[in-house]
């Protein structure tokens, strides 16, 4: 976790290892959902996170649902791991909800929610606001957050709470995903930089996502919500990430609808790259954990 790589060094490994096979074309989205169906990887923490904090693990509701715990919680964070709904929770997922936990003094609640071909976003964004309230009750204070795929949910979630008389105290979004109908205009301008994302392979999944839902169902694409009511919103956006003008739309309707809305847009920067061992990285950490601290404590 010490390891600091240049920024620049990033887009060259990710295209070097083909980050982007799932998303480059639709072949490529239809065989990582064939690999995952056929031989799901696992999704334990590891061994080693952070001294001075405890991982719990329980079943509700039938998710595999674990909570880090640091010696004095004051508030909790339910937060909604990415992979373009098709890949499990990753190492680095793992670590920032650790850093979360020992540095803010909170309980981060992290869900093994179902995915793709199994997994629904209507499945997946109820089963967040169950846990939600859950955590309301158990620890007070409770801010949801998400990266990419995560995002999506966390705020579907967030908008189906406000419906419920809940507003959360910070909703944090790290490169989310937002339109899943792919449609924004500026798409293909930025598509050329982004050696992580396309828009053939990420229909594919959206399409396997929605379930029965229409695409922009609020649901599945929640920048078609009604914003109005919810909380204050965090994103972190890199602006080598297909997904950054959608971020844009996000803030004008936030912004419109008179939510509390900060844009934190690093040039240069790829998607989700709060979870890269890199300078910005760990900066955005560091700010995470600060919108993390000040949310719990009202």
């Amino acid at each position: 976790m010490n390891l600091v790589l240049p920024d620049s060094v990033v887009p060259v490994l990710l295209r070097l290892t083909r980050a982007n096979r799932t998303f480059v074309t639709a072949e490529g989205a239809h065989r990582r959902i064939r690999e995952r169906e056929l031989r799901p990887v696992a999704y334990g923490p590891p061994s080693r996170l952070r001294s001075g904090i405890r991982v719990d693990v329980e079943q509700v509701d039938g998710w595999p649902v674990y909570t880090i715990l640091p010696p004095k919680v004051r508030g909790a964070v339910v937060y909604v791991h990415g992979g373009g709904w098709v890949n499990e929770i990753a190492t680095q997922h793992w670590h920032l909800a650790a850093r979360i936990a020992a540095e803010a003094s909170v309980a981060v609640v992290v869900p093994i929610y179902p995915l793709v071909p199994f997994g629904t976003a209507q499945e997946a964004r109820d089963g967040v606001v169950a846990l939600v309230r859950r955590s309301i009750e158990k620890y007070g204070a409770t801010c949801l957050a998400g990266d990419s795929a995560g995002g999506q949910i966390a705020l579907s979630a967030a908008l189906a709470l406000r419906d419920e008389d809940v507003v959360l105290p910070r909703t944090i979004l790290i490169s989310p995903a937002l339109d899943l109908s792919w449609s924004n205009p500026r798409i293909p301008i930025v598509q050329p930089t982004d050696p992580w994302l396309g828009t053939p392979g990420g229909r594919v999944l959206a399409e396997h996502w929605r379930g029965d839902l229409d695409l922009l169902d609020p649901v599945v694409s929640p920048l078609f919500g009604d914003l109005a009511g919810l909380g204050p919103i965090t994103v972190f956006t890199g602006t080598r990430d297909v997904l950054n003008p959608d971020a844009h739309v996000l803030a004008e309707k936030a912004r419109a609808a008179g939510v509390p809305f900060g844009l934190r847009e690093e040039v240069g920067q790829v998607h989700v790259y709060p979870l890269v061992p890199t300078r910005a990285g760990r900066e955005a950490q560091e700010q995470i954990v600060d919108a993390v601290r000040v949310g719990v404590a009202g």
